[in-house]
């Protein structure tokens, strides 16, 4: 997993001063750090206005049909956002500048701030907005002043999620046209095979994700938010909205039509036009819909497979052998968190080309990119899983003579399954919508869903792409709703 990280840097810190000054220094790059910086703060301000709101209305109001409309606010992260802006550049091509790439990585991550206010406004001790209004605080005081203090843990790991998001999203941003550091570093390989170029911005593109990293950690502090005394949970006093009940629905309607409604509709939209309606007249075949769709479903089963597989021992090592090592370890591998995808892959060819070369463009150098960027996301839920299996079950187990590996086959596997099966369920979902990565690594005529939704899309080929855009969303969304309905009550657990 530092492999990638140090090859970049590596490469970057081999080019000569003069040259990287050039190629640093130049009006290019300071357009794209002002088109970066400034949407990556318009985007997480707006997700978080948006996010808190939501989840104040659907968590702590009387919301009509709040169970509704805390499922349909966050399926938004089923949709990948290069869909999202397939169907508004469907739409609209007056959408191509700031505004149109503002609005598309709201309506994509916003819920990355929802979930976690929500869960913290579930958990939080409804006695301390009690006694604030006992002591004549207001409504709107209480709030300030009380609630939003206990929020900031899952308010601000919520923003960091989406700064980070923003700030290495490139398929979005390629369809809009608009320029950010990602899709340089994407041409620049495409015109100067892996140059200098290339390397440097992905080094600035990395410091920038480590920079986020630590104003968060900076920002969040160490201050404390867990109950001291131990009474019985008991939920928080919903509040009437009042007046106000017709402009919150209207606005919740809204949200979900510019959401979901636009990128739903505008694929479905395309699905009934003939290729003629489009800019290009051309038409998805049978033979590649079938191929793209077992290409991505392949990549996401040997991608699934390969990391849980990774996460076992570092889960393993870090709830039965607490220790510095293992807690290096553990966090050594959340790095990849702040990593771009292109980065990843830019380091990959890279060490295919000079040291590997049978790996380059093939299927298997492809997998482990998508282990190296989704190993945290396993990691989670199987470190969780062997954390639920009491240690009593393998000192009986080792007691009744089993071996290390009979007792992690019948006792912690069996037991831990569920956690598992979650962790292989997110990586599958994340490599099945998962763009810039596939593009840069995968094999010469091997086509995925996401893959071919972006060429088709690029070419304006609207009716082509919305058969593969529709198989994508409809095998993220039913995987998804696999996970909350099989795994459900594990997740729940976990959190």
């Amino acid at each position: 997993m530092l492999v990638p990280i140090l090859t970049i840097l590596g490469q970057a810190a081999w080019i000569a001063p003069g040259e990287a000054a050039g190629l640093l220094f130049r009006p290019l790059v300071g357009r794209l750090l002002e088109n970066t910086v400034s949407l990556v703060a318009a985007s997480t301000v707006a997700a978080a206005l948006v996010g808190t709101a939501v989840a104040w209305c659907v968590e702590r109001t009387r919301l009509p049909g709040r169970r509704i409309w805390a499922v349909l606010v966050a399926v938004p992260l089923a949709i990948p956002p290069f869909v999202t802006s397939y169907a508004w550049v469907s739409l609209s091509d007056g959408l191509q500048d700031f505004a149109g790439a503002l609005l598309v990585v709201t309506s994509a991550y916003y819920p990355l701030i929802y979930l976690p206010v929500a869960a913290a406004l579930r958990g939080m001790d409804p006695a301390l907005e009690e006694t604030a209004r006992a002591l004549g605080c207001s409504p709107s005081a209480c709030f300030w002043r009380v609630v939003l203090p206990q929020l900031r843990p899952a308010l601000f790991g919520g923003m960091l999620l989406v700064a980070l998001n923003v700030m290495v999203e490139f398929g979005a941003f390629s369809l809009l046209r608009y320029r950010t550091f990602t899709t340089e570093i994407y041409a620049e390989y495409r015109t100067g095979f892996a140059g200098s170029g290339a390397a440097l911005l992905a080094a600035v593109l990395v410091l920038g994700c480590l920079l986020l990293l630590a104003g968060e950690a900076f920002l969040r502090g160490r201050s404390r938010y867990a109950r001291v005394a131990r009474f019985t949970r008991r939920p928080a006093t919903l509040l009437g909205l009042g007046w106000t009940v017709l402009p919150v629905l209207a606005g919740l309607a809204l949200l979900v039509a510019l959401t979901i409604g636009v990128p739903v509709g505008m694929v479905l939209y395309w699905l009934t036009q003939p290729g003629s309606a489009a800019s290009s007249p051309v038409l998805a075949t049978l033979s590649g819909l079938v191929s793209a769709t077992l290409a991505s479903v392949g990549f996401g089963a040997a991608a699934a497979g390969l990391t849980v597989a990774l996460a076992i021992p570092l889960g393993y090592l870090a709830v039965r052998h607490p220790g510095r090592a293992a807690t290096t370890l553990e966090r050594a591998s959340f790095l990849a968190q702040g990593v771009p995808g292109i980065v990843v892959a830019l380091a990959l060819v890279g060490i295919a080309v000079q040291l590997l070369r049978p790996l380059y463009q093939s299927a298997g150098l492809l997998v482990v990119a998508y282990s190296i960027l989704f190993l945290p996301l396993a990691l989670v839920g199987v470190r969780t899983a062997f954390a639920q299996v009491p240690r009593g079950l393998d000192e009986a187990a080792r007691s009744l003579g089993l071996a290390w590996p009979e007792l992690f086959r019948r006792v912690l596997l069996p037991v831990a399954g569920p956690g598992l099966g979650a962790a292989a369920a997110l990586v599958f979902v994340s490599t099945v919508t998962e763009l810039t990565t596939t593009l840069l690594l995968s094999p010469i005529g091997t086509r995925t869903l996401a893959t071919q939704v972006w060429v088709d899309t690029s070419t304006l080929a609207f009716a082509a792409a919305a058969p593969y855009a529709a198989l994508m969303v409809t095998l993220s969304l039913l995987s998804t709703w696999l996970l909350v309905r099989r795994y459900g009550a594990g997740v729940a657990g976990m959190s």
